[in-house]
């Protein structure tokens, strides 16, 4: 029994040993990076969020580091669709990029949930060494809409939500962030001086020496009238045929996920202003197809397209649709030359290789 109880013992002394080295590791890699200077820049122009980071990093520790930690708020994490990193290499008109490797990691010791990502460096960086990297991340169903529910000639006002300072696990020499908006009117935003609004364009910072994890809540509440386009459900078909065609259906199931339309809907008002009655609605969809795309048709469930135009060259085909109403679901089905898209391996086996995705974008609302 006291046997057991030591063995017991042993085991989470062993264990906790093992959890204060990792947390050490951690935070000697962490204290080793300084980053000199960063610039954000968060474009709100649509209902997708996209975000430029460029990071000046400087290693200030006496080991190599080969990674680099991106760090996102929970609140940001569980929206994130796409993260990317690239190097600076040479000056100016001799500069060029390469892509390196980005990849979700866990800390041990992260604060209040935060996420984090490794960007992997192309060669180590030793004291003293500077690396300059550009990040690009882009985060979906961040953008609130408020008042959620707008008549047809309300303007769509939404609310996002982020923080003045850059969240990171290193020390930032200098920081500034600016937000791009879709239009001047800004109904409101957090101040942090130094900020500075002028045009469409949101400045907080520069701001000097912020310690790791440095965090300013932030809101700013603006006009944003595009179309928060939401594919909720994609279905396609493949149909390869023996007689040299590639069948695709793709049905979509669209919504729009902006602020909810209250009161009656009026045809007069909706085509005499658009510009203004319907400034968040769907106007024209667009779908992006492969070239040499034949046989192309399109349908809902209530007979709802009232006029399309396709356009093809060697490159890509585009069909655009303009819907009679300004919300609608549907489907569409189109063909292709099956000797673009499969190929035969040396082994005598055939392989399709034909993109996954979706072919809708929806477009800007056009003024007329």
């Amino acid at each position: 029994m006291a046997r057991s109880t030591a063995m017991k013992a042993a085991g989470l002394i062993l264990a906790l040993l093992i959890f204060t080295f990792l947390i050490l590791a951690v935070s000697s890699s962490n204290n080793q990076i300084q980053i000199l200077n960063a610039e954000r820049r968060i474009d709100l122009s649509s209902h997708i969020v996209k975000v430029f980071l460029t990071l000046k990093v400087e290693n200030v520790g006496t080991t190599p580091a080969s990674e680099i930690l991106l760090a996102f708020p929970p609140s940001q994490a569980d929206h994130l669709a796409l993260v990317k990193a690239q190097a600076a290499i040479g000056k100016k008109k001799k500069k060029s990029y390469v892509h390196l490797d980005v990849n979700p990691t866990e800390l041990p010791d992260a604060p209040n949930g935060t996420k984090y990502f490794s960007i992997s460096l192309l060669d180590p960086l030793s004291l003293g060494e500077t690396a300059t990297l550009e990040v690009l991340y882009i985060l979906t169903h961040s953008l609130e809409p408020f008042p959620a529910e707008i008549s047809q000639s309300e303007s769509q006002l939404v609310y996002f939500r982020d923080s003045a300072l850059i969240l990171s696990p290193y020390h930032i020499k200098q920081q500034t962030t600016f937000i791009k908006t879709p239009s001047t009117k800004v109904e409101s935003y957090t101040r942090v001086e130094p900020t500075k609004f002028a045009g469409r364009e949101l400045k907080y910072g520069p701001y000097e020496d912020r310690p790791p994890y440095s965090f300013s809540p932030v809101i700013v509440h603006l006009e944003n009238n595009s179309p928060f386009a939401v594919v909720e459900e994609l279905l396609r078909e493949v149909e390869i045929s023996h007689w040299g065609n590639l069948q695709i259906t793709e049905h979509y199931k669209l919504a729009h996920a902006g602020a909810r339309h209250k009161g009656v809907f009026s045809r007069v008002d909706y085509q005499s202003r658009p510009s203004i009655k319907g400034a968040s609605s769907f106007k024209h969809l667009l779908a992006s197809l492969p070239p040499r795309v034949h046989s192309v048709y399109y349908r809902d469930e209530i007979g709802n397209i009232s006029s399309s135009h396709l356009r093809t060259d060697y490159r890509k085909s585009e069909l655009e649709i303009e819907p009679r109403y300004p919300l609608f679901g549907g489907w569409i089905g189109y063909g292709l030359p099956l000797e673009d898209f499969l190929f035969e391996s040396p082994d005598g086996k055939r392989y399709l290789n034909f993109s996954f995705g979706c072919a809708l974008v929806v477009l800007l609302p056009r003024l007329l």
